[in-house]
């Protein structure tokens, strides 16, 4: 131990020089380091920025799934159709197109005396589709999982195996992965995309209707997910 008395020679109190110095010099080199990171984080958020648009275009047709259709047994449009109408016109052109004989017109109960089905059914009508090629089928699904599931029985049912199933341009990949999960080897399904009017991929972020769809379809494939891996 080394005492230090009256009249001795007193270390500094932050030690030798060269201690001193290669603080000062990890202080600067951790000052620079620092600002090097901010500015790379400043860098990074201006690049999204800039580049935000194109991203969330893609982000917006992640959701888009939109096959060719073939010669099929059957056109299903799927239930919840939006105000104009827009899966039971797509359905109307590929029938006229020739692509099938006939309309499934898929849809749950609303009460008793009524369903979405019956609503299709009427749209279709007024977009010139015969009512002899219109089959409605009603159910209580209350997803897309188990209107899939009501869809694949009745296709059982009638030995239907090709078909061409219509939908929302923002609900075509999860309807997709349903169906390559719950229909069997021997029916081929395709899935046909309608333009929504409350869905633009390329501008979805600009209203809120097209924020909530593309939030809900977010939510609603991981449910997806969760359901088909549990079944």
């Amino acid at each position: 131990m080394v005492v230090v008395g009256e009249g001795a020679l007193a270390l500094p109190p932050f030690g030798p020089p060269s201690v001193r110095a290669s603080q000062q010099k990890n202080q600067r080199g951790g000052i620079i380091s620092k600002a090097i990171f901010l500015i790379f984080v400043v860098f990074v958020i201006g690049l999204l920025y800039v580049a935000r648009h194109p991203i969330l275009r893609a982000c917006g047709r992640i959701w888009i799934v939109d096959e060719n259709p073939v010669r099929s047994d059957a056109i299903i449009v799927l239930g919840d159709d939006n105000y104009d109408g827009d899966r039971a016109t797509k359905a109307a052109e590929l029938l006229k197109a020739g692509w099938a004989p006939r309309i499934v017109a898929s849809g749950r109960f609303l009460r008793s005396y009524s369903s979405i089905a019956d609503l299709t059914e009427h749209d279709l009508s007024d977009r010139g589709v015969p009512v002899d090629a219109i089959l409605k089928l009603t159910h209580r699904a209350e997803n897309t999982r188990e209107e899939i599931d009501v869809i694949r029985r009745l296709a059982n049912e009638k030995h239907w195996h090709k078909l061409l199933i219509v939908t929302s341009n923002y609900h075509t990949r999860r309807t997709a992965f349903i169906c390559g999960r719950m229909f069997p080897q021997d029916v081929e399904v395709r899935v046909i995309a309608a333009p929504d009017a409350d869905y633009n991929p390329d501008t979805w972020w600009q209203t809120r209707e097209g924020e909530k769809l593309f939030l809900h379809e977010l939510a609603g494939y991981v449910v997806a997910m969760w359901e088909v891996r549990r079944q």
